[in-house]
């Protein structure tokens, strides 16, 4: 099973039911028409990124609702228009530019060291700011599966949590996950509703080493 890739998408539980599921707008509509029914629900919406619970607010007609959780439009994400940076306003002078180059994706940040790491990094290749991103790009492509399984397995302990927390095995589930023993946690979670384990299997299948 492929690991859950993050993007921005949630799912929606009505009880052990799993009801919806994609961009926030679409289930926050389902989940409107689910609490609206003449019976009470315990309607749960998860970030698939997170496994954490998202607090929606689902008064008001089917239209507000759609517009109140559907994406925001890039300007108001806080993106530049292209040359907006660059183009000062009539009567208002350029703004000043900060260390780095932004256009280039490179950001000044205080960074420090003990002398002994400046001098070795001011006599490397390229100087000090080379050297400090070669480095961070070997980091992280060496710890690139480590931190993919962490980050797995705290999305999944996060739903986990909030809808199994009570379920027979949980523990055991838990301390399965983190130790990164697939047959264990599928097996401890075998008795769960179908649509609970199905989830957490789903969240949790990028928390095991290749292979297991």
């Amino acid at each position: 099973m492929a690991a859950m890739t993050q993007t921005s998408s949630y799912t929606a539980f009505d009880g052990d039911r799993r009801f919806a599921a994609g961009p926030l707008a679409e289930v926050a509509l389902a989940a409107k028409d689910v609490t609206e029914g003449q019976r009470p629900h315990d309607v749960l919406v998860f970030d698939d990124a997170t496994g954490r619970v998202v607090d929606l607010y689902l008064m008001g007609s089917a239209e507000e609702v759609a517009a109140r959780y559907a994406p925001a439009p890039e300007t108001e994400r806080g993106a530049a228009t292209p040359g907006e940076e660059d183009t000062p306003s009539p009567g208002k002078p350029p703004k000043r530019r900060g260390r780095g180059r932004p256009k280039l994706g490179v950001v000044g940040r205080e960074v420090t060291l003990l002398p002994r790491h400046w001098q070795w990094l001011g006599s490397q290749p390229g100087g000090a700011s080379v050297t400090l991103r070669k480095l961070v790009e070997r980091a992280r492509k060496e710890n690139a599966r480590k931190d993919q399984m962490r980050r797995a397995r705290e999305v999944a302990y996060n739903f986990m949590s909030a809808l199994a927390g009570d379920r027979p095995g949980f523990e055991e589930a838990t301390r399965a996950l983190f130790a990164g023993d697939r047959p264990k946690f599928e097996a401890e979670t075998e008795g769960w509703p179908t649509d609970v384990r199905a989830y957490a299997l789903e969240l949790a299948a990028g928390a095991f080493p290749e292979g297991s």
